[in-house]
């Protein structure tokens, strides 16, 4: 699961302005990182341009999917990521990076705005944070720890078969353990009522 960039736009009535980006190209080979980098600015601003203010959407590009949200204020994030990694994180990061910005940069700015000319530094910081949507995202979180646990209990189970016990037997033995642990409760109950001191 990887995370490829990172972009906040604006949907402006001619065109789509970029106005921050992040990038992560460490995986490419050195002589197509700039090439690799404009094709994801390009993608990204016509992804933009042709998708609806309010809406979500993710755009499968070859092995790379790109997830866009535009808001109905214009103020739109893309992020460029491999298939695997989950959409549901995705979106959420684009959701918390579009409110963070809207925050820090002034709405006047947006639709004449520049990544030379926006002061925003919390692309590269999030680009980074949520490489692993596991550390990131809390639900990705509890979710692997409950998948981590049903294979600990497969296993378990299976381990517990392979001793030669079949569950049926381990069933019909607790329930006599049961009848029998009953017995003795009440005979000792009876023991002990005749021995009471008054």
């Amino acid at each position: 699961m990887k995370l490829y960039s990172l972009s906040v736009l604006y949907k402006g009535d001619p065109k789509v302005v970029l106005l921050k980006a992040a990038y992560d190209v460490s995986s490419f080979s050195f002589f197509q990182r700039s090439s690799v980098q404009e094709f994801m600015t390009f993608t990204s601003q016509l992804i933009v341009e042709r998708s609806a203010k309010g809406s979500r959407a993710s755009v499968k590009e070859q092995e790379y999917l790109c997830h866009v949200y535009v808001r109905n204020d214009s103020l739109a994030g893309v992020v460029v990521a491999d298939n695997e990694y989950p959409s549901r994180v995705a979106f959420s990061l684009l959701e918390k990076v579009l409110d963070d910005f809207s925050k820090q940069v002034d709405r006047i700015d947006w639709p004449v705005g520049s990544p030379a000319t926006i002061e925003y530094t919390g692309l590269d910081t999030h680009l980074s944070r949520y490489q692993n949507p596991r550390e990131a995202d809390p639900m990705t979180k509890v979710q692997a720890e409950l998948d981590e646990t049903k294979i600990i209990l497969h296993n378990t189970m299976e381990s517990l078969l392979e001793r030669g016990e079949k569950l049926d037997d381990l069933v019909s033995k607790s329930e006599v353990l049961g009848i029998q642990s009953k017995a003795f409760y009440k005979t000792a109950r009876k023991q002990n009522s005749c021995c009471a001191i008054m």
